[in-house]
């Protein structure tokens, strides 16, 4: 198992080139010229070939690389051409935001998915069945800042219900601990902010699980139906097991692994930055601000933010990986395996 992991974790090297090097030239050669966004329409030209020799940008483009690699190796990803403050503290007091609202739209996803996923199974072409595959449609169909939209209109709107726009209330902002303001209010013992910022959680984390819990719903479904017509099953009902237990204990366990396995992508790419939740509802999470900063040409932070995104789809694929030796005991990672 140790060495597994070595090798997955030693593969992380050449995909992180590969995507360093690809999002290095694209930047490079399709974008617009930072110089004149970053110093206005009226700047001089000599003001512009100052603020690019200045940046580096006047080397040749496998030197520009090179000076990149070598400061990326160092934790040192450049700094932002605007904020002029680091790239990584610049993702950094961002990323908190994105990952806060992840984890809380995948927990909906997966245990809504799931819940539907079985039942759906269980009562095959029943009523139950085609409401949830009718709600995993919807899912997969509807846009999710169309969604998001109509969230607003009716919760917050129609409704004031739910807060539309922003994190927390600046007045009940907790002190920046983890960075993680449902996690910052309980270490404070602020009740008041905890739940202010979970009620402004809601809308935006609901949008953003809605595509992901219909993908979950149908491969649960789909992975059950296929589980329940296994020789097991049948032979668990014929022992006279409770058919609750057949469902949780047999048929959901071992249909689990494709299910984990959609969970773990669907995180992966909530983690890289939910970019039209994000705009809709104002949340100032990694994605908007990455798409601000390509609109900008403001290429240390994109290339940062990408390098970010590529490290979690990585990892995301590990952590599954090892989660199928822990779901399936016939799965193991002997040294014939890596």
């Amino acid at each position: 198992m140790l060495r597994y992991i070595i090798k997955r974790l030693l593969m992380l090297i050449p995909v992180l080139l590969g995507v360093s090097i690809i999002v290095f030239l694209i930047m490079r050669v399709f974008s617009p010229d930072p110089a004149p966004i970053v110093l206005g329409q009226h700047a001089t030209q000599q003001a512009v070939a100052a603020w690019r020799q200045v940046n580096g940008l006047n080397d040749p483009i496998y030197l520009q690389y090179y000076h990149y690699l070598t400061g990326a190796l160092t934790g040192n990803l450049g700094t932002s051409y605007y904020t002029k403050l680091p790239v990584v503290k610049e993702i950094m007091s961002r990323f908190p935001a994105t990952i806060e609202l992840a984890i809380v739209a995948i927990i909906l996803a997966s245990f809504f998915g799931i819940v539907i996923g079985v039942i759906s199974a269980v009562k095959k072409n029943s009523i139950f069945d085609n409401a949830g595959m009718f709600i995993a449609l919807i899912g997969v169909s509807m846009p999710i800042f169309w969604l998001g939209i109509l969230l607003i209109i009716l919760f917050s709107g129609a409704l004031h219900w739910l807060p539309s726009n922003g994190r927390i209330n600046p007045l009940l902002e907790p002190a920046h601990i983890t960075g993680f303001f449902l996690i910052d209010s309980l270490m404070a013992g602020n009740m008041d902010a905890f739940f202010d910022a979970l009620r402004h959680l809601i809308l935006p984390a609901s949008a953003l699980a809605m595509y992901s819990m219909a993908i979950i719903t149908r491969m649960t479904r789909s992975s059950m139906l296929d589980t329940l017509q296994q020789d097991f099953i049948r032979t668990a009902r014929a022992k006279g097991v409770p058919e609750g237990k057949v469902v949780r204990k047999h048929a959901l366990r071992n249909g689990l692994i494709p299910i984990v396995t959609v969970i773990g992508l669907q995180l992966g790419s909530l983690l890289g930055g939910a970019v039209l939740t994000e705009t809709v509802f104002s949340w100032p999470g990694i994605g908007a601000y990455t798409v601000e900063c390509i609109l900008k040409s403001d290429f240390p932070v994109v290339q940062g933010v990408v390098l970010l995104v590529a490290t979690i789809y990585v990892l995301m694929n590990l952590i599954v990986d090892l989660i199928y030796a822990f779901l399936d005991p016939r799965i193991k990672y002997s040294k014939k395996e890596v």
